[in-house]
């Protein structure tokens, strides 16, 4: 008899899990889209209607050859089994929580029907286009990224960014970092606007056209025609039941142990941005996350009890602004370059001492070859056996 492995949440984490078991298992993705949604493209895809139609949007049916898709909602998750909206329940042998978070729009859709996603896009793309003058709510990565991406297609909007925080990019990033994306604003002319925020709420939603002014709590006024708000994350995990439930923390996270299991459990594993690991919560994290997990079901299928234990790497992060802009801060990662490029990149950084000090902090263009360029659509296009999709 072979195992049943439910996996729920078919985002980045989810799909890995589910492709390196789908040849040793009986493999369930449970997912409420009706696709796959590349959020790492999705402030491109605001910007730019083609990415929306061609690239955010993955079907689901070519990713498995043998395991299934089940386009539906956990509502309820014990330890052996999956309640859905529809009402069906699903037993399993193992379960992978992979459910995610939420963020605003456009970084991440709330809708599940990926041509009501496709019409918002499209409507928030006009009225962003038609605006003079870009508010942007949060200094995180979200925040830089779309105002690098409105820039980039309309250098003359007026765009500021207003966080109560005193810097940008919260996190253990060096200053040097910061420095280089700083100076890559600055040159963009986008406004930054740090500690203070606004003293009332828009009198719009985000992503509608409006004029009005905004008034901080510093006593400046602006003057938009349109906002986002670029920060708010929250975990998906309001469905775990019974024991499950006590692994839930207050913000929603959950703990896990080294092994990535739920604490105190022994088949339900919980991966990406519903864990508690004090990291980033990144597509990259989920995806090893994934990668323990599948190893780990492999090793106790087989009756072994050795089971791999995740550790988080060093703070990292890619940050495009706009599709030749941007930086990275990769501790470590130069070691995977070859000659040629650590050259290329030694040489840039001598032409700016003051802003690259060293290889962990990579420039716009290196930047731009990692993931600025693509957003790294061709990759998922291949996961989802659509290769020669973009070419």
């Amino acid at each position: 008899m072979r195992t049943t492995v439910a996996i729920v949440g078919g985002g980045y984490g989810g799909i890995t899990v589910a492709k390196a078991l789908d040849e040793v298992t009986d493999v369930v993705l449970i997912e409420p889209r009706d696709t796959f949604v590349h959020n790492t493209a999705a402030l491109r895809g605001l910007i730019d209607p083609q990415w929306t139609e061609q690239r955010l949007f993955l079907p689901y049916d070519r990713l498995l050859s043998r395991g299934q898709v089940i386009q539906d909602r956990a509502v309820r998750v014990d330890t052996r089994s999956i309640t859905l909206a529809s009402g069906m329940r699903i037993a399993a042998d193992y379960i992978v929580l992979a459910t995610g978070s939420t963020f605003p729009f456009p970084a991440k859709v709330d809708v599940d029907d990926s041509a009501a996603a496709k019409n918002k896009y499209r409507a928030t793309h006009n009225a962003l286009a038609n605006a003079d003058n870009v508010l942007l709510l949060g200094a995180g990565p979200v925040g830089l990224e779309l105002a690098g991406e409105i820039k980039a297609a309309w250098a003359d909007k007026a765009v500021t960014i207003v966080d109560p925080g005193r810097d940008i990019v919260a996190g253990d990033y060096p200053d040097e970092f910061r420095a280089e994306l700083r100076r890559q604003l600055d040159a963009l002319g986008v406004r930054l606007i740090l500690g203070t925020s606004l003293r009332e709420q828009p009198p719009s939603d985000a992503g509608e056209a409006k004029t009005f002014t905004a008034t901080l709590h510093s006593g400046q006024q602006l003057t938009v025609d349109i906002w986002f708000r670029c920060f708010g994350v929250a975990p998906v995990t309001g469905y775990l039941a019974d024991d499950l439930a006590s692994a839930r923390q207050e913000n929603g996270h959950l703990k896990v142990t080294a092994d990535l299991r739920l604490a105190g459990q022994q088949n339900v594993f919980a991966i990406g941005d519903i864990t508690a690991i004090p990291e980033a919560k990144q597509a990259g994290a989920a995806e090893q996350h994934a990668a323990v997990v599948a190893s780990n079901i492999r090793t106790l299928l087989h009756g072994g009890d050795e089971l791999t234990t995740y550790q988080p790497g060093p703070a990292g992060i890619v940050l495009p602004l706009g599709p030749k802009g941007g930086a990275t801060y990769a501790p470590g990662w130069h070691g995977y370059l070859d000659a040629d490029a650590v050259s290329q990149i030694r040489q840039r950084s001598a032409a700016r001492p003051n802003s690259l000090l060293h290889l962990d902090i990579l420039d716009a263009e290196a930047t731009s070859q990692f993931k600025g360029a693509d957003l790294m659509t061709d990759v998922y296009a291949e996961i989802f056996g659509l290769h020669q999709r973009h070419r």
